[in-house]
């Protein structure tokens, strides 16, 4: 076997080739993140063996910049494993007392660990193609909380501008809200508006369910209101309603892709109540190829859902806390599901209730729950079965 350990970075990679027995086939070179640095490195591998079944290739998953080196090894009929470079942080260190880190080192850190360690999955390309589904779901993750962040703006802007107007309404993030403060940001500006315009663009906006009395109730609310008339305040007001109707935009034609990938995926994730598209995605997204697992555990562990251990001669942590490494957004995305399928789904709901009955916290109580819904979602992915009620 040949064991090709390769150190990710920008605009170069560092490379180191072992044999069967750990020795040096390829001293340390590095190649450059390019078409001729990726036909150098094959140059050497074909050099070695022309079986592809005889090589292993491992590089670390170094945010994007390990994408277009790991597409490529795929094309050539490589088996490559990504590692996570906690894992091979902890292996470097594991080998030696120095503190040495260098990318060289990296490179032959990672072909020791294809060499010893036999838990390694190779990547295939059903986790390449989930990489589509994940660019998409991290991307709708962060416009969201971008356009929350927008939201608690517009609350701020509405206390200092129109602070009465909060009251008047179930929520001020509507669309007739907006089109209100679009075009009259601040008490000041409401005050002197003639009601007839008031209340059409009430109608139109609200779809006619807001009408003259809501129209007389917020314009006698402005005239009356302690509201401070700043331009400044309002001019920014205005931009950020503009800036969140523009994300809103956004978000529905990154959903509107992500529902046709999840139509080509036909999962049977979106079966289990409480669970649809967006969330499933994500999950899926992250998890990638369910055949790298051998059991649900491994999934929680990837994900930091696994509680912590600690044990040291008679000392043993009664207070096992969750480990929080790993891929944050599987973490958020089971978190939320196991919370809506609790709601949803009779069992999870009385799973749910027993853990409470325990005298477990809430979210502990539900962390038990997420484990749980693991433990399905893995089963019915490599079944194919929808969910059954049980």
């Amino acid at each position: 076997m040949i064991y090709v350990g390769i150190d990710v970075a920008k605009d170069k990679h560092d490379c180191c080739i072992l044999g069967s027995d750990g020795e040096i086939l390829f001293s340390p070179f590095t190649i450059q993140n390019n078409l001729t640095g990726f036909d150098e490195l094959y140059e050497r591998i074909w050099s070695l063996t022309s079986s592809p079944a005889e090589i292993k290739v491992g590089l670390e998953a170094t945010g994007h910049y390990h994408l277009n080196l790991l597409r490529s090894l795929l094309d050539n009929g490589l088996p490559s494993f990504v590692i996570n470079p906690l894992h091979t942080n902890l292996f470097r260190k594991g080998q030696s007392l120095r503190k040495t880190k260098t990318d060289k080192v990296d490179a032959a850190s990672v072909a020791m660990m294809l060499l010893t360690d036999r838990t390694l999955k190779p990547y295939s390309d059903t986790s390449y193609h989930m990489e589509e589904l994940k660019s998409l779901t991290r991307y709708r993750f962060d416009k969201v909380q971008e356009r929350a962040r927008l939201k608690t703006s517009v609350s701020r802007l509405v206390n200092i501008l129109f602070p009465e107007l909060e009251k008047l309404v179930p929520t001020l993030h509507m669309a007739s809200v907006y089109a209100l403060l679009s075009e009259y940001p601040g008490a000041a500006f409401v005050a002197p508006v003639h009601l007839t315009r008031l209340k059409h663009l009430l109608h139109v906006a609200s779809k006619g369910r807001y009408g003259r009395e809501e129209a007389i109730s917020i314009r006698e609310a402005a005239r009356s209101s302690v509201g401070t008339a700043t331009p400044a305040k309002a001019l920014e007001l205005k931009h950020t309603i503009r800036l969140i109707d523009v994300l809103t935009e956004d978000i529905d034609d990154i959903e509107t892709a992500i529902n046709i990938l999840m139509d080509k995926l036909a999962s049977p994730i979106t079966t289990i109540p409480g669970i649809k598209n967006r969330m499933g995605a994500m999950i899926l997204a992250e998890i990638g190829d369910f055949s790298r697992f051998d059991n649900p555990d491994q999934i929680l562990a990837y994900a930091g859902l696994s509680p912590t251990t600690y044990q040291s001669g008679q000392l043993t942590s009664s207070y096992a806390h969750m480990e929080k490494r790993g891929s944050r957004y599987l973490r958020y995305a089971l978190f939320n599901a196991a919370q809506y399928v609790c709601i949803w789904d009779p069992t999870f709901k009385a799973y749910l209730a027993k853990k409470r009955a325990e005298g477990k916290h809430y979210y502990v109580a539900v962390s038990h729950a997420c484990k749980k819904l693991v433990r399905v979602i893995y089963k019915m992915q490599l079944t194919g079965e929808a969910y059954r009620k049980a």
